[in-house]
């Protein structure tokens, strides 16, 4: 509990902080304050950005939230202390309590195994009766555990392991899952140490996962996350079925892992569309996996084709539904996500959290920027207005047709060509979500352009031209949003998105983020219609770049000249 005596009364408040804290769990951050970077990294583990305007932003402190703190150890004694410390005002001491118990009731019910008449049994037990008695109430519940073996304890059937998870954090008790893990098929994986070591962020990662068992590892585009997966793969030292976005992403996996690895071309396999290969690590796609063919998934097999030791998800906060269903059976081995954002656009992040796992690990954007290991990035947005016939051709549009009309108008065009004619010689991408404004942008650039209809060979080949210098600008699809490694990128020109996919912007944002040669700074553009939805879903979108702590500047398109490349970024 707190009160006196407790977290609040360890910390003496500012007084004149940058955070104000509301009963109703909201946080005012006022961004201009000089304390405001130290209080958005101290709360940053457990609180989620609402609203990001110029100068007060807005967080939220969820159950959820709370909980995957709890997971990645951080105890409601430091939750407590940062609002405290960083507050403007007294805390409201309710809200202080009610911190303090939800982070208690993680942990209260734990899933794990004893003997029991000389049997292994999975079973649910609780530190406190009263709860265990309340969750056995609940209808969905019920059909998910076996008999009451005593007061405190509670058989679960050993195939309703993820569903029993994912109903206990419906109802507000999530089960802390200590049953352990088969340790599956062993086969022999060392890194290949030669040149290179991993990074203390990457050894803290992984160690994370390993000593939680199973769960997410949070890291920005480009800080290595594929390294991490390897060197899992290496602690674990058993078959690994690693499932990833698209065939382009699998293949990338695979040069990583010959490369990183003490793995051969024989040990790996790629179990895609093109090709149906099951081995000791096996790389499969999301795409392959949910094909369905009268009314059944014919691919999922492959979870039974070997006797996996390791689950590892690339871009987790992508997984398809069915995933989610095959991974509620796959609760007895260890699963590893990897993502740059636990932020889902369908809201399912607590599917997230109770079938892959809590979130073990978390390096804040900025912090490995400072480190060196990511480009810093100057982030703009660049505001056009539609000319007078097509704001009121915009006015007169279906509602459902505005973010479209909005999107492709093509006012933005000249502003491409002035940005790219910029940055002229450095390594750009041109990103968008409409075919039909990059094949018009692709022609007027003269530039190779990449979408999904594109060969996957060709893709290859025009991302390693690109990788090489052979070419400096790439017109690309969201296609080229997941898992491409792309080192050299520099510059990446928004010209429209998925609605307010914050996501969205976490990949495209990691796309400029991997360390240059030569030090230099990242550029992300956003071209964005004033006065129209597109304005609007723009907002939503960059809250993830204010989550991370980056700073984003808004010129009008007649100031494009104002602008010097190779600027370091503005607050």
């Amino acid at each position: 509990m707190v009160g006196t005596g407790g977290p609040a009364d360890s910390v003496t408040p500012l007084m004149n902080g940058p955070l104000i804290v509301q009963s109703d769990k909201t946080l005012l951050l006022e961004v201009d304050h000089p304390d405001s970077e130290p209080a958005r990294r101290a709360i940053a583990p457990f609180a989620e950005l609402e609203r990001a305007p110029e100068h007060v932003h807005t967080y939220r402190i969820t159950p959820l939230g709370l909980w995957n703190a709890r997971a990645a150890g951080h105890d409601a004694e430091q939750v407590v202390d940062a609002l405290v410390k960083h507050s403007r005002f007294p805390v409201p001491n309710a809200l202080l309590v009610d911190v303090a118990e939800t982070m208690a009731r993680y942990g209260r019910l734990t899933m794990d195994r004893e003997e029991v008449n000389g049997e292994s049994t999975l079973i649910l037990r609780t530190t406190d009766r009263a709860v265990l008695t309340e969750v056995l109430r609940h209808k969905k519940i019920k059909p998910l555990i076996g008999d009451r073996i005593d007061d405190d304890t509670v058989r679960v059937h050993p195939s309703e392991r993820g569903h029993l998870k994912q109903e206990l954090v419906k109802i507000g008790w999530p089960a802390e899952d200590l049953a352990g893990y088969v340790n599956g098929e062993a086969h022999d994986i060392s890194l290949d140490l030669d040149g290179w070591a991993l990074r203390p962020y990457q050894e803290q990662a992984v160690n994370g996962f390993w000593d939680g068992g199973s769960g997410v590892v949070v890291l920005p585009c480009g800080a290595g996350k594929t390294l991490v997966g390897a060197a899992a793969m290496a602690k674990s030292k058993t078959t690994t079925l690693i499932l990833v976005t698209n065939t382009v992403s699998a293949r990338q996996w695979r040069e990583e892992l010959l490369k990183r690895t003490s793995l051969t071309e024989d040990e790996i396999g790629e179990y895609s569309g093109a090709r149906k290969e099951i081995r000791p690590v096996t790389i499969a796609t999301y795409q392959v996996l949910t094909l369905k063919r009268k009314g059944i998934y014919p691919h999922l097999d492959l979870l039974d084709a070997r006797d996996w030791g390791l689950v590892l998800y690339d871009e987790v906060h992508l997984l398809p539904a069915p995933i989610f269903r095959m991974t509620a059976d796959l609760q007895a081995r260890r699963r590893l996500g990897l993502t740059a954002t636990l932020v889902r656009e369908d809201g399912r992040e607590s599917d997230v959290f109770s079938l892959i796992g809590p979130k073990r690990f978390d390096a804040p954007w900025k912090d490995i920027e400072a480190q060196g290991y990511i480009a810093p990035a100057d982030c703009v947005e660049v505001r056009v207005s539609l000319p007078d016939a097509m704001r009121m051709a915009y006015a007169v549009a279906e509602p459902e047709e505005r973010y479209r009309f909005a999107s492709t108008a093509a006012v933005k065009d000249g502003v491409v060509a002035e940005l790219v004619k910029k940055h002229q010689g450095e390594q750009t991408l041109v990103i968008g979500q409409y075919l039909d404004q990059l094949d018009k942008l692709a022609e007027s650039l003269g530039a190779p352009m990449i979408t999904g209809e594109t060969a996957v060979v060709e893709r290859q080949k025009l991302f390693q031209q690109f990788r090489t210098g052979e070419i400096s600008l790439l017109v690309v699809s969201k296609v080229a949003n997941f898992s491409i490694d792309l080192p050299e990128a520099s510059v990446a020109i928004q010209v429209s998105g998925t609605f307010g996919s914050r996501q969205e912007e976490a990949q495209r944002l990691g796309r400029v983020l991997r360390p240059k040669g030569d030090g230099r700074t990242a550029h992300f553009y956003t071209i964005v219609a004033r006065d129209t939805v597109d304005s609007k879903f723009a907002a939503h979108r960059q809250r993830f770049l204010a989550e991370q702590g980056y700073a984003y500047r808004i010129i009008d398109a007649d100031d494009l000249d104002t602008l010097k490349p190779g600027a370091s970024p503005t607050a």
